[in-house]
């Protein structure tokens, strides 16, 4: 699958973050078709990426070597009818959405020819953590040359598609679950004393080590948390806890095919 043209059904911050890596590590495309609906991100986008090639309809994006479906789930349904037409035996299709199986998008579609990937936003400076799943028909030389393709998003790794919803929750959502964390504590080291160069050095080598004490010194998590006796908002773990189960969990419940 040597893909040179490149077609993203939806220009959001996923396709940001694709074209961002492709930019970092130099991957050109002869075309890079984006369709997207609204005006506003679409000139953003291309504000950004400049070699984009607005498309005139979806169906324009969709005859690309390599079709992108940068959509919602919601909106799946909708976007796999009107490409339906427009797919053909050549065309790779890369969906980026849980909940909707390869199995329904290769019915839709009457193509083999379907990979999903849940990226991480850490491709955005080609650090991704990237779980793929292909159709059951893919044989081994299109994954090595997906796979290839897409290695400036950072380390992407094959799994079971069943198991790509869990990826969803616990790595590509995770960031967000802690970055508010982190910027409170900025603000807790500046009001504490700390300047603008010693905060941020301070929050982010703790937090460095701190991962690395948790997953790699063979301690238990209970152990590890005995280190430290001072527990300052130790009196709210159980309610944020609560909030990790019922939030998260509902949510992988609304999302799992």
């Amino acid at each position: 699958m040597k893909t040179k043209t490149i077609g993203f059904i939806g220009g959001g911050r996923i396709t940001k973050i694709f074209l961002k890596a492709f930019q970092n590590k130099k991957v050109a495309f002869e075309n890079v078709k984006v369709f997207e609906p609204n005006s506003d991100t679409l000139n953003a986008l291309k504000d950004l990426f400049p070699e984009i090639e607005a498309a005139e309809s979806v169906e324009d994006a969709a005859k690309q070597q390599l079709v992108v479906l940068a959509v919602h789930p919601p909106v799946m349904a909708e976007t796999l009818s009107a490409i339906k037409d427009v797919v053909t035996g050549d065309t790779q299709v890369l969906s980026l959405a849980p909940k909707v199986t390869i199995a329904k998008i290769a019915g839709a579609l009457g193509t083999a020819k379907v990979i999903r990937m849940i990226p991480n936003a850490t491709s955005f400076i080609n650090k991704g953590y990237n779980p793929v799943a292909f159709h059951p028909e893919t044989d081994k030389k299109v994954k090595k040359s997906f796979m290839k393709l897409v290695k400036a998003l950072g380390k992407n790794f094959e799994v079971e598609e069943n198991k790509l919803e869990g990826y969803a929750i616990v790595s590509a959502m995770l960031p967000t679950y802690f970055w508010f964390q982190w910027e409170e504590m900025l603000k807790v080291a500046k009001a504490t004393g700390l300047d603008e160069k010693e905060a941020p050095k301070a929050v982010e080598a703790t937090l460095k080590k701190s991962l690395s004490i948790f997953f790699k010194s063979g301690m238990s998590a209970d152990e590890v948390k005995d280190l430290i006796p001072v527990k300052p908002i130790g009196e709210a773990e159980e309610q944020i806890k609560e909030i990790y189960q019922t939030k998260l969990l509902g949510l992988y419940d609304k999302i799992k095919a």
